[in-house]
């Protein structure tokens, strides 16, 4: 299933139940917001997000101080949860998605190979992944970083129930 189907699917589960959601994103470069507002009438439950690329990307957009990430690295899962969390509380949203990783062709100063990400989802049902594709193709692992993001959030609202 595309991005786009299954953002227009999210859309759909989203607004019949009036549950909202609210992104923060990194190595996806936006593609998670972008394929969830592709969807007409996304302003029903789409409250906003960000591209938080960088460390002061991290602490004016976020508002994440430096203190707070004390023992918490980017592209790791405490991290994916802290951003998860912060945009949820932030936008008043019934869901926190965020992705962090690395999408190539290179791999990210803390270790980790090109194809790595972490995902978190926070809400009613919370989650938190990593995801290793193994490839070092940045445009390819930026559509599968978002794919895998919208799939988490779909999983954790059907969860839900």
């Amino acid at each position: 299933m595309s991005n786009l189907n299954m953002a227009a699917e999210l859309g759909a589960l989203l607004k019949e139940r009036g549950e909202t959601v609210a992104v923060s994103e990194s190595s996806a470069g936006g593609l998670v917001s972008a394929s969830l507002l592709s969807v007409p009438g996304a302003s029903k439950y789409y409250l906003g997000g960000g591209v938080i690329y960088t460390h002061p990307a991290r602490e004016h957009l976020l508002g994440v101080p430096r203190e707070a990430m004390d023992g918490i690295r980017s592209s790791s899962e405490p991290y994916a949860l802290l951003c998860a969390r912060t945009m949820r509380t932030k936008l008043d949203a019934t869901w926190g998605l965020a992705e962090t990783g690395a999408s190539g062709p290179t791999g990210n100063r803390y270790g980790d190979a090109a194809g790595h990400t972490c995902l978190a989802v926070t809400g009613p049902v919370e989650r938190v992944i990593t995801l290793e594709t193994g490839d070092n193709d940045r445009e390819a692992n930026m559509w599968i970083f978002a794919k895998a993001a919208l799939d988490l959030l779909r999983q954790c609202i059907e969860e839900k129930g």
